[in-house]
């Protein structure tokens, strides 16, 4: 519910407030859980797993050229890990609000329909290869996998200041491919900036840690980029279980676009870095606007990292 990859781009809030007559004109078509039906989609193999030729990453940055500023800059140097932790105190009225960017988090944007819009968010988390971010599946895979993806670390205000990332591989569980599975609402994107310059994503914006197994009841932050925003949203909050295979994070105003976005623990307050335990999706592909769910990081979710990171 969360998701709206159709969004054509910042200009669009005045069509969607306009309503179904505008998003006409542009043609799209939206449904609260689902992609338009005219999206560029790929097939993957029967494990889950879509190689991205280069030539249609490039098209994808490409078409990204008009509607963002690119900066390719490189997040400011920031102090090794101090040891301490943000208490992430929950706001009264338990509401998200706008929130600092962040170099390691931001939106999915999407360019197959006409001009590029945001729809989701993802962030980048610590791999081996230093190329890897982490959102939603049902933000990358509908009826096959999403070819024109856009991940725009630390967005604001239609600037891109670490430049535009395209997907080099995507992996999605099997179990998500083949019936929508909400327990299994992850994907891992390896992620690479067209141009000269060869980095890996993890050397220009810095990296979240990422856990397996953590229990329910932590404190955590939950941030991501409504469609109708520049700028992100956070809310922090405590984790509940939602049974044995979903976490609960409630608070309101966490709208579409959201999805993707990452439930973080152990924020560093000299970094802002912190360790993904989850992301919006799984029930009901995210929640709603007063309650967010995350599919539980446990053995399926790190048998997929350990895939996504080790193929290609």
């Amino acid at each position: 519910m969360r998701q709206n990859a159709s969004r054509p781009g910042p200009a669009a809030v005045t069509a969607l407030v306009a309503g179904i007559l505008a998003l006409g004109a542009l043609g799209v078509v939206v449904a609260n859980q689902g992609l338009a039906t005219d999206s560029p989609v790929a097939d993957g193999d029967a494990s889950g797993h879509y190689a991205q030729p280069e030539a249609q990453g490039n098209e994808t940055a490409q078409a990204m050229r008009p509607a963002v500023r690119i900066e390719n800059g490189t997040a400011p140097l920031k102090p090794a890990n101090s040891g301490r932790t943000d208490p992430l105190p929950a706001p009264d009225p338990l509401r998200a609000t706008e929130s600092a960017p962040s170099p390691a988090v931001g939106p999915l944007f999407y360019t197959g329909q006409g001009a590029p819009g945001h729809g989701c968010s993802a962030s980048v988390v610590h791999s081996p290869k230093g190329d890897l971010i982490v959102t939603a599946a049902h933000c990358v895979y509908q009826d096959g996998f999403r070819t024109d993806i856009a991940f725009v670390p630390g967005y604001h205000d239609g600037v891109a200041p670490y430049g535009v990332w395209v997907p080099s591989s995507m992996d999605v569980d099997p179990e998500w491919a083949a019936d929508r599975d909400p327990d299994h609402d992850v994907a891992f994107l390896r992620v690479r900036r067209p141009g000269p310059d060869d980095r890996a994503i993890e050397q220009v914006t810095g990296a979240q840690r990422i856990r397996f197994g953590a229990p329910a009841g932590r404190r955590a932050r939950v941030t991501g980029y409504p469609v109708t925003e520049e700028r992100p949203v956070s809310c922090q909050n405590t984790t509940e279980a939602a049974g044995p295979t979903q976490l609960r994070f409630d608070c309101a105003d966490m709208p579409n676009g959201t999805s993707g976005g990452p439930f973080l623990t152990d924020v560093d307050p000299a970094t802002g870095l912190g360790t993904v335990i989850g992301v919006v999706g799984g029930r009901d592909e995210g929640g709603d606007e007063e309650t967010s769910y995350s599919s539980y990081f446990g053995e399926d979710v790190e048998s997929l990292y350990r895939r996504a990171t080790s193929t290609g």
